[in-house]
């Protein structure tokens, strides 16, 4: 039998610290006489008492986590806390429902960035800064559970990074605890170094700590409906470009970087197919635009950089609506939806790594063809592939495409056009933000969808925020007999 006390621990310190968190927007909307205030520090009282609850009547000798207890507790603890971060968007001055509330929180916790609001110009300022702390925690939470639990776990692939990164940095920060820590402050000294170049680069301070927050995080919750092109500055575009970057690399290779091996970035071989994949598809743009639409250089430049690096970060900021920039944007931004940045980052989608493995496997597989009695193997970093990881990485693609396409249907069948339910799915599962078409496109919101279709979006975004076998292996029944 299952020993769900200490999963029950974990959730209700996870639940105490998001109540925490309600606080600062409770006081920003107190400071400005709001009296969504109220609503704040209620949801703040409920979230407290169940999380105290759930932490003190299951509080007992700390114990490692076993392999299921960490999936059962991973799970539930991404669907509990935004069910309960819900709760002040669902009453608020918003009038949203419930299932508006649980979809635009669980967008913001995974870092997703789809949003049912309209009219984010004249929100409360309590509920523009929760909206960005969720995207904030979230992107914190991804990488601590990157780092400590996936690999542990074994999904899709993640196996890898336990063993990549133990004789780096386990030696010098033996508890995982410490790497948590570490993680943290790089994450924050990020944000607020992004915070102050949005301010010095001409936006307001609200404005600047709501956008830095969401772009390390590459969520890209916006506190305007026009996202970043309603400032119409280069030197903003710019610098959001740099930090959506900065969040899609590896935060451990920070902390390496900053223990002594500065040149770590650049040696890893998951950052330069990164950086290959983002100025391959920002070259090709450019020359699309400049030839096909008579763009300026300038211009092709910077609105390209900008929002290729948006889209296949999962960031989802838009400064122009790229559905209009004709027949060939669309397929290449679809693409891009995939394809994510690096494991251990904010991002997700497939994530790069997983595109090494294939090609390295499927580079093996070609010479194998060749030379039938030839020995090659699959490297990765001038490291052997393990096979594990191979069949991990394998599994995880088919069940990425094939829970694409069953969400697809699914949409479709609730009368979605093809455009909306391809590019819905798509951006729920690669966590990205914005589709494609005009219902649900960088110029529209997932508003007008039915409610149906916004649980299953809730639910892609779980999937593809926990890396899909996280989720999955809950629904075998030997998990529960094991």
């Amino acid at each position: 039998m299952l020993d769900f006390r200490p999963v029950l621990l974990v959730n209700g310190i996870l639940l105490v610290t998001l109540a925490a968190a309600m606080v600062l927007p409770a006081a920003v909307d107190l400071a400005v006489g709001n009296p969504d205030w109220k609503v704040f520090a209620a949801a703040a009282a409920l979230t407290l008492f169940v999380g105290a609850m759930l932490a003190l009547s299951n509080w007992a000798k700390a114990n490692a986590l076993t392999v299921r207890q960490a999936f059962v507790m991973t799970t539930t603890s991404w669907c509990l806390l935004p069910a309960f971060a819900a709760l002040p968007l669902a009453f608020s001055d918003l009038n949203l429902s419930y299932t508006d509330a649980f979809f635009e929180a669980m967008s913001g916790i995974t870092t997703t960035g789809s949003t049912v609001i309209v009219g984010l110009d004249y929100a409360p300022p309590g509920i523009l800064l929760w909206r960005s702390l969720l995207q904030w925690l979230g992107g914190v939470g991804i990488i601590v559970m990157a780092v400590s639990v996936l690999p542990m776990l074994q999904v899709g692939g993640m196996q890898l990074f336990r063993m990549e990164f133990a004789e780096r940095v386990e030696k010098a920060l033996p508890r995982a605890a410490q790497i948590g820590a570490w993680i943290a402050i790089i994450y924050l000294l990020l944000t607020l170094l992004c915070a102050a170049l949005y301010w010095w680069a001409g936006m307001s301070g609200f404005d600047a700590i709501n956008h830095a927050m969401t772009t390390v995080a590459t969520g890209g919750f916006s506190t305007y409906d026009s996202s970043v092109g309603l400032f119409g500055s280069a030197r903003i575009e710019w610098i959001a470009t740099v930090f959506m970057i900065l969040g899609s690399l590896p935060f451990l290779l920070y902390l390496q970087a900053l223990r002594g091996s500065p040149g770590a970035l650049l040696r890893d071989s998951q950052v330069r197919w990164f950086f290959g994949f983002l100025l391959t598809a920002t070259a090709i743009m450019i020359v699309y635009l400049v030839i096909e639409k008579n763009w300026t250089i300038a211009d092709a430049i910077r609105f390209t950089s900008f929002n290729v690096t948006s889209v296949m970060t999962g960031t989802g900021y838009a400064t122009q609506d790229f559905g209009s920039w004709g027949a060939f944007a669309l397929p290449l931004f679809f693409l891009l939806m995939f394809i994510g940045g690096c494991a251990g980052s904010t991002t997700c989608g497939i994530k790069i790594f997983r595109f090494q493995v294939l090609y390295a496997t499927a580079k093996v597989q070609m010479r194998r063809l060749l030379r039938p009695h030839g020995v090659f193997i699959a490297y990765y970093n001038r490291k052997p592939i393990p096979e594990s990881v191979e069949e991990s990485v394998m599994s995880f693609f088919f069940l990425f495409m094939m829970i694409f396409a069953l969400l697809a249907c699914a949409l479709g069948l609730m009368g979605l056009d093809f455009v909306t339910a391809t590019s819905g799915a798509a951006t729920a599962i690669s966590n990205v933000g914005p589709g494609l078409g005009e219902v649900i496109g960088p110029a529209g919101t997932f508003a007008s969808l039915p409610d149906q279709a916004k649980w299953l979006l809730s639910l892609g975004m779980l999937l593809g925020r926990l890396e899909i076998f996280t989720v999955l292996i809950l629904l075998a029944p030997s998990f529960w007999r094991g």
